[in-house]
This record gives structure tokens, C-alpha cells and sequence, in this order.
């Protein structure tokens, strides 16, 4: 049994109040330290006060493969003010209210050290973190470092992952599986793949319990109303900071705005 004060316990647990109130999980993702530390805590909280259940929090960082222009400039605004890894981990620990995933890239983890990043996210009661640059196959020093500290590793299934592979994915992602609605790098401008998703999805639900929240291309509330009718919550990133970026003193009022516009459409269709 999770113990619910364990990462996995408080992702599992948030996942189970959604559906317990018949709805989807919604799990809203902000770069650390965009445009400034002092804002980066505020859009924090009004993404909480909107109505996330989850937040992925990322790490900037220089070369982000998997990700699309919008969340890039993000980094690249985050990396300008001076923000680090430590910084990261200090603006999740600050989070009230709802369990935080960072999401991040090997290097930045081995440069602060494997051991040290996973004591790290426990001290501050961080959930666990999402490394997209690693597959399953090569999780297994993550997985020994996280293990100790209850902290959840979710894994990516992608459109082009082979059935077999997507349910071992599954089966071994922690805390829930991400699954990306189509190909390429994360962005708002191109519609999610829901058809491909939904075939995923009756797949993964056969073989693996564990929840799935879909991402990529997740950008209005019909998005979610139809992410959360398919699957268990929807992750949306690229819309959010579209949705603040370039603004002034604002930027928390539309953060709340828009994750609370989101929040409506959890409500599986």
C-alpha cells in the first residue's frame, strides 16, 4: 500500500478525489523561475487557486528536446533571471495544496547529482519528476535514487511507442503515464490526436491501473473536456504560459483565469 505521504501517495491521491468528484485530473505546467523568481511563486499559486490538482513544474534548461517554442522561451526567460535547479526545487516546495512533478532533462539532474536531486525534491515534498530523455530501459538509477523516497517517475507513451512497448511503459510508470497526444514538441498551434489517443487508451487500460493524463497540444477547456473523457487528466502547458507571457503585474490573475477556464472542462463529456 502508497503511503499517502509518500509523492506517489499524493499523485495517487489527487488522481482519486477527481474521480471521486467525477471529473478528470488537470496538471497545468509552468518553467520555474518565468520571467522571475518573485512571479514564478505567484503564477505558482494561481495556478493552485484555479483549480490544479496536479502541477508539473519545469527546470529550465538550454537544449529542451521535447519541447515546443513557447515552453523553449520560457526556459530561455528563466535562464536569463539567473534561475537554477535549486531554484526550481525551492519555488515546488512552496507550493500549497496540490502535489508538484518537476519536469526536467538528465543532464540538469547529473550535474546536480542523481542522489542529491532525489533528497532534494523529498525535503521540499516534491511528488517526483518527469525526464523525457530517458527510457525505460535506461530508468533504472532514477528509479533506485527515487525509490527511497517514495517519489512517483512517470513515463512517456508516445504515438510511435509499439503497443507492446506502451504497456510495459505503463506498467512501470509511477504515479501515472503521460501520453502524448501526437508527434513532435510540445505547442498549442496543432490539435491533439484524440482519436489515436482513444485506441491507446482502451489498450493501456487492459494491461496497467495506472492513471493516464494526456499531454501535447492540450490548449482550451474542449481540449480537456476531451482529454478527461477518454482518459484520467490532461496536462496543459504551452497555452498557459501563451497565456501570460509579454504581460506586466497581471500575469497571476491570468494564470488563475485560464487554469480556472480549464478546470470547467474536467468534467468527462
Amino acid at each position: 500500500m502508497i503511503e499517502t505521504t509518500s509523492g506517489l501517495g499524493r499523485i495517487a491521491a489527487a488522481f482519486a478525489r477527481a474521480k471521486r468528484a467525477g471529473r478528470g485530473t488537470l496538471v497545468p505546467y509552468l518553467c520555474a523561475g518565468d520571467p522571475d523568481r518573485g512571479t514564478s511563486a505567484g503564477l505558482l499559486a494561481a495556478a493552485v487557486a484555479g483549480g490544479a490538482d496536479i502541477v508539473e513544474l519545469g527546470i529550465p534548461y538550454g537544449d529542451p528536446l521535447a519541447d515546443g517554442p513557447t515552453i523553449a522561451a520560457a526556459a530561455e526567460r528563466a535562464l536569463a533571471a539567473g534561475t537554477t535547479v535549486e531554484d526550481a526545487i525551492e519555488l515546488a516546495g512552496g507550493v500549497k495544496d496540490a502535489p508538484v512533478v518537476m519536469f526536467t532533462y538528465l543532464n540538469p539532474i547529473l550535474q546536480f547529482g542523481l542522489e542529491r536531486f532525489a533528497a532534494a525534491l523529498a525535503r521540499r515534498g516534491i511528488a517526483g519528476a518527469i525526464v523525457p530523455d530517458v527510457p525505460l530501459e535506461e530508468s533504472g538509477a532514477i528509479r533506485a535514487a527515487f525509490a527511497p523516497h517514495g517519489l512517483a517517475l512517470p513515463q512517456l507513451v508516445a504515438p510511435t511507442t509499439p503497443p507492446e512497448r506502451a504497456i510495459a511503459i505503463s506498467r512501470a510508470s509511477e504515479g501515472f503515464t503521460y501520453l502524448v497526444s501526437r508527434l513532435g514538441v510540445t505547442g498549442a498551434a496543432r490539435e491533439p490526436d484524440f482519436a489515436w489517443i482513444a485506441s491507446r487508451v482502451a489498450a493501456l487500460r487492459e494491461a496497467s491501473d495506472t492513471p493516464l493524463a494526456i499531454g501535447f497540444g492540450i490548449a482550451t477547456a474542449a481540449h480537456v473536456r476531451a482529454a478527461c473523457s477518454i482518459a484520467d487528466g490532461a496536462i496543459v502547458g504551452s497555452a498557459l504560459i501563451d497565456a501570460y507571457a509579454g504581460s506586466s503585474g497581471d500575469a497571476p490573475a491570468r494564470v488563475r483565469a485560464f487554469v480556472a477556464d480549464l478546470a470547467r472542462g474536467t468534467a468527462a463529456a
